[in-house]
């Protein structure tokens, strides 16, 4: 029986949204956003020269089609993808009023978001109060800190010292619908934040919040670090997805990352975690030699995102996908025949861009494993129903195989 991979590249969009005029980082429209193009730009400019050096280099999902890709998507020709396609490749468009993970993530596995977020407004104070006295209720604390728009690294050095005198979470947001909580993982502790967590995120997603965040951290007063401890309480997609539809043929889901999280543990049948991306690859490695046959496993990558497309680090963010593509060419090694790889994304976060928010693009859709084949402009869904047309599941909703 064949196996599938799905990979999910989190933020490498490839530009040329129809509607990205409709979304915004501050008062700046996403028109014209191109993640991997514009870095691409970048480097053959001599602006990504940080820890590497000249265009970006890529060739083997560049073999695949990504260059071609991105000419699709959006016109550019970018420096250094000029490969003949040998594999499958096009562009995928979303219809889902978001340009977040869930989003993204839900509607690749077949299941468009059908109503609006609830985004927090970007003011001071962020949250409603009776919100953040349930918080601290929860907590066992006499408050909460922050309360507002934030970036992760930025509200720790912050907050941190007196969160870790007072015992007060520090709850925050971004342009995603989102809640975040940061706490110590010794002075506050780990379980005591996840618990916290847990018990808040059904009110959360009464709201249609899509989720809640723990964001745990160590460290003293100037010199905070994050850890690899994050949970996300993401609400359950509002029907059976890609993850189910293959559980439910009695075939095994493999979830490597935040997948997990992102279904809220929906259709997964093993998760594996931990170790940050490169050691989310090993485990992605370790899937290609052991996964069952009829087996799906869905992968996310989300440094690309977290670490370098937020902080718009253009060296950062061009210096993993070169470490990428490397660690891409082991693994198509030791794929077998009958396997389909697809590499794709949820969104894309434009290291060039304004502001710190994702930015509304089309990703790349780029597959290993049925030679060339040219698929064109398609939808985030027509993912899904192809990867269950490729293990022959029967697919629900609007995806149309592109198989």
């Amino acid at each position: 029986m064949p196996r599938a991979f799905l990979i999910v590249m989190d933020s490498v969009g490839i530009g040329g949204a129809p509607d990205a005029g409709l979304f915004f980082n501050g008062a700046v429209p996403d028109t014209g956003a191109n993640t991997l193009g514009h870095i691409a730009l970048a480097c053959a400019e001599g602006r990504g020269e940080a820890g590497r050096s000249g265009p970006l280099q890529m060739p083997n999902l560049d073999a695949l089609g990504l260059g071609a890709a991105v000419r699709l998507a959006s016109g550019l020709a970018a420096p250094g993808f000029g490969a003949m396609p040998q594999g499958l490749w096009g562009a995928a468009t979303e219809v889902s009023n978001g340009k977040d993970t869930p989003s993204g993530h839900w509607e690749l596995a077949g299941v468009p978001v059908p109503f609006d977020w609830t985004y927090f407004p970007d003011t001071d104070p962020a949250f409603p109060q009776e919100l953040l006295d349930r918080v601290a209720q929860l907590a066992g604390a006499g408050g909460t800190l922050a309360n507002a728009h934030a970036s992760g690294v930025p509200v720790i050095e912050e907050y941190g010292e007196r969160h870790m005198q007072t015992g007060w979470p520090i709850c925050y947001t971004s342009a995603d619908s989102v809640f975040q909580i940061a706490a110590h993982e010794e002075s506050f502790g780990l379980k005591r934040l996840l618990d916290l967590c847990e018990e808040i995120a059904p009110t959360l997603h009464a709201m249609k919040v899509g989720r809640v965040i723990a964001r745990p951290f160590t460290g003293q007063p100037g010199s905070f670090q994050r850890t690899n401890n994050r949970h996300d309480y993401a609400m359950l997609p509002p029907a059976p997805t890609l993850c189910d539809w293959v559980r439910n043929a009695g075939s095994k889901v493999y979830a490597v990352g935040k997948i997990g999280d992102i279904f809220s543990g929906r259709g997964i049948s093993e998760l594996r975690k931990g170790g940050g991306d490169a050691g989310l690859f090993e485990h992605l490695m370790a899937l290609a030699g052991e996964a069952e046959e009829g087996s799906l496993t869905f992968a996310n990558f989300v440094e690309f995102d977290s670490l370098y497309g937020h902080r718009r680090d253009v060296s950062g963010y061009a210096r993993a996908l070169e470490w990428f593509d490397k660690a891409v060419g082991r693994f198509l090694a030791r794929l077998r025949p009958g396997d389909l790889a697809i590499f794709t994304a949820d969104h894309g976060n434009d290291p060039t861009w304004t502001g710190t928010d994702h930015t509304r693009e089309r990703v790349p859709v780029i597959g290993w494993g049925l030679g060339p084949r040219a698929i064109g402009s398609v939808a985030y869904a027509d993912v899904g129903a192809s990867v269950a047309a490729h293990l022959g599941v029967p697919a629900e909703g609007p995806g149309r195989s592109f198989l």
